[in-house]
């Protein structure tokens, strides 16, 4: 059974429940290490003094923080220790926010959360029933191993999850970052029509289990061929960029390999439980019909905030600069959203009059 890495309270308003944090994730990477070419021999990282080259002991090691060239204001790690903020018990709850408010950037890493006794778990059940229901998160700080964590709690089937967060200026603005982004709405037209048709058609269930490491796989298969002294085959080239010119028909292309698929399975699947080919066609009509319905419905809904939340950050940003937004490169996604709605507020009043 596992054991609880950091235990403690989860507060939400004068309601105290105890708990203990279990790590939700394990690594199944394959480990190596470092060792002489030609020998058995184990390489090791030592401490050694740049200018002299002797090793120095982790005693006579303090840290520094360079404020110019060769200058150096050192901090000792005592004096760390008196600074930080110790080891909290409390997950303090301060706020309540629709879980598709958080971009998924901002989520790190996952832990499960699990009362301390059966005395609490009515009171653990009520906090996870009404975060189920109201499809919300808590947002609460806590301090686990002399560091400070933003993070996020939500509700899954029968358990609390903990989510730790990244601090909002640890988050890179793409429009800032990124060296290529589209200047406009490139998806339209007929190739919009076929790519919506395409994700229609490899459409399924999110079930994990179908999906496995290939990578970590052909590494334990590399290392047990080469104890064996044998030969593992290269891996084949990634495929060439698509061109422009020949974009349509790399689409029609893939949506034709993904109906041959379907249609093996779906053969196999008729041997046993046969279904009537005019509830098929009926569903295949419907595809084709879907993307132009949809494209039809979102034109009619116009650039409202119904519209605005299908954007992703970068496409809302694109919108603002347009648009001029002051203050947008330091703009959350919603605070996007609810700014270039206000924006097209105002420019409806000033048409009216």
């Amino acid at each position: 059974m596992a054991r609880a890495i950091w235990t403690g309270v989860v507060t939400f308003g004068l309601v105290t429940v105890p708990v203990g944090l279990y790590s939700a994730t394990e690594d199944h990477t394959v480990h190596f290490h470092q060792l002489q070419r030609g020998t058995a021999d184990r390489i090791r990282n030592r401490r050694v003094n740049e200018r002299t080259g002797d090793e120095v002991g982790t005693g006579d090691i303090v840290k520094g923080y360079e404020v110019g060239e060769g200058e150096y204001v050192l901090v000792e790690p005592e004096e760390l220790d008196e600074i930080a903020p110790g080891r909290s018990q409390t997950i303090d709850i301060t706020d309540f926010v629709d879980l598709e408010e958080i971009e998924p950037v901002y989520f790190d890493r996952t832990y499960y959360l699990a009362p301390r006794g059966k005395e609490y778990t009515k009171v653990y059940e009520l906090l996870r029933a009404a975060l189920a229901q109201s499809n919300r998160v808590g947002v609460a700080t806590f301090v686990m191993r002399g560091k400070q964590y933003l993070t996020a709690l939500r509700a899954e089937d029968k358990i609390l999850v903990l989510q730790t967060l990244h601090w909002a200026d640890e988050v890179r603005d793409p429009g800032k970052e990124l060296p290529e982004l589209p200047s406009g709405r490139a998806g339209k037209g007929k190739e919009l029509d076929m790519a919506l048709q395409l994700v229609d058609s490899l459409s399924g269930p999110w079930e994990p289990s179908r999906y496995r490491d290939t990578y970590q796989e052909k590494v334990r298969e590399l290392v047990k061929a080469k104890a064996e002294g044998q030969e593992v085959a290269a891996a084949e080239e990634a495929p060439a960029a698509t061109n422009v010119v020949d974009l349509m028909q790399a689409l029609q292309g893939s949506i034709d390999q993904a109906h041959g698929g379907k249609k093996k399975q779906a053969g196999s699947a008729r041997k046993t439980a046969p279904k009537p080919a005019a509830r098929t066609s009926r569903r295949t009509a419907g595809r084709k019909e879907q993307p132009k319905a949809a494209r039809a419905a979102s034109r009619e809904r116009g650039a409202g905030k119904s519209e605005l939340r299908q954007l992703s950050k970068a496409e809302l940003y694109e919108r603002a600069t347009e648009q001029d937004l002051p203050g947008r490169s330091k703009m959350s996604r919603q605070e996007l959203i609810d700014a270039l709605s206000r924006t097209r507020g105002r420019r409806k009043k000033t048409s009216a009059a």
